[in-house]
């Protein structure tokens, strides 16, 4: 969501959906700054969008910058490695992500990254009536990156595939392959999420008990278990009678613990994964993002629970103040309040983040046509 938010207030006559990175981390960059190198781009085709283009990338990129510097929700803008942009934006701005992708729904991996791309994928897949694993992954990858490229704004011609279908008169119940008795073993949606986990060319096999296994090191448990987790969080939260609120009472300086801001930054990359996933053919992008989010996730839980054991609640903020002198956040978010809050709201600020993650991992998993368990 906020580099779409960046692309938009760049406004350069080449989308920068695609070419936004997480700035490394060695440098010093905290949590909430992006990268892109849409300078070198435009330099190179020569489409300043009203920049100069004399002295090449550095000078767009600096163009670009100054685009930013009026923005309150955008903490600074920089040149850095000879033509990349790299613009660290609050932690108010992060922090309300909480309330935007909770009231996204599920529209909140979309974008417009693939937008005037036409794609033409089969509308479902059956994985237990494939006979190898190489041809389930094939099946499963050319509905998911359908999927991924009509969430990115590509326009989807959904068809039937008649091979899928069985023809009148065939046994109901052919002979099981190995794909359908790892399914009949550790269920469908484990196994299509490790098959999207596996990259497109090379081996294509499971093992049904590792597929299965109960174990956060197993993808296909963790991420799931994570969305359970959250699941489980809010009906804790509203058997004590909490909820979020109203969306204007939201106070984003109550989520400054590191582990909540590294969450909201995990969750700002969705909509960029969907969109990087489905241009580059790669089932494997979105689902290593979503186990990175999910452990995100479950590290924040551990150190910043929304709800502690026993139905306990926070009895203060929830770390270091955030923002300094800006702390603003894109058109039409609530303004922060400073100042500590009592637990109560501490609490209903962490509702909200849980509910976001809970969000996007459903959204994630619904993409990769993997079921998004409420118990586990």
């Amino acid at each position: 969501m906020i580099t779409g938010d960046l692309d938009r207030a760049l406004s350069t006559p080449i989308s920068s959906a695609g070419t936004w990175r997480p700035a490394p981390r060695g440098g010093g960059s905290a949590p909430g700054t992006y990268a892109t190198t849409i300078a070198f781009l435009l330099a190179r085709r020569g489409t300043t969008g009203g920049t100069s283009d004399t002295g090449g990338a550095p000078a767009i990129a600096a163009a670009l910058a100054e685009r930013l510097h009026g923005l309150e929700w955008v903490s600074a803008a920089a040149v850095t490695g000879g033509g990349h942009l790299t613009v660290p934006v609050t932690s108010g701005a992060l922090a309300r992500l909480a309330v935007r992708i909770t009231q996204a729904g599920p529209a909140c991996c979309r974008s417009e990254a693939l937008a005037g791309l036409t794609v033409t994928a089969p509308a479902a897949v059956n994985l237990a009536s494939t006979r190898t694993w190489a041809q389930a992954r094939e099946r499963l990858a050319a509905t998911v990156l359908g999927r991924l490229a009509e969430a990115s704004g590509a326009r989807v011609t959904w068809t039937h595939d008649t091979e899928r279908i069985a023809a009148p008169g065939s046994p109901p119940h052919p002979a099981a392959g190995p794909v359908a008795e790892a399914i009949g073993y550790a269920g469908a949606g484990p196994v299509a999420y490790t098959l999207a986990c596996l990259p497109p060319h090379g081996p294509a096999s499971l093992d049904a008990r590792l597929v299965a296994a109960h174990d956060l090191r197993n993808p296909a448990y963790a991420v799931r278990y994570a969305h359970a987790h959250a699941v489980s969080t809010l009906r804790q939260a509203a058997d004590l009678g909490l909820g979020l609120a109203d969306a204007a009472e939201f106070r984003p300086h109550l989520l400054a613990h590191p582990s909540e801001q590294a969450l909201l930054y995990e969750l700002s990359w969705l909509p960029e994964r969907v969109a990087r996933a489905a241009r580059r053919g790669r089932l494997d992008v979105l689902a290593r993002f979503l186990e990175g989010l999910a452990g995100a996730y479950l590290v924040c839980q551990e150190t910043s629970p929304a709800v502690r054991p026993g139905g306990a609640q926070d009895s203060g903020s929830s770390g270091v103040a955030m923002g300094g002198a800006r702390d603003g956040g894109p058109p039409g978010a609530a303004a922060p309040v400073p100042g500590d809050q009592p637990g109560s709201q501490v609490t209903v600020a962490r509702l909200w983040l849980a509910t976001a993650a809970r969000t996007a991992l459903h959204a994630g998993l619904d993409l990769l046509g993997v079921d998004a368990p409420d118990r586990m």
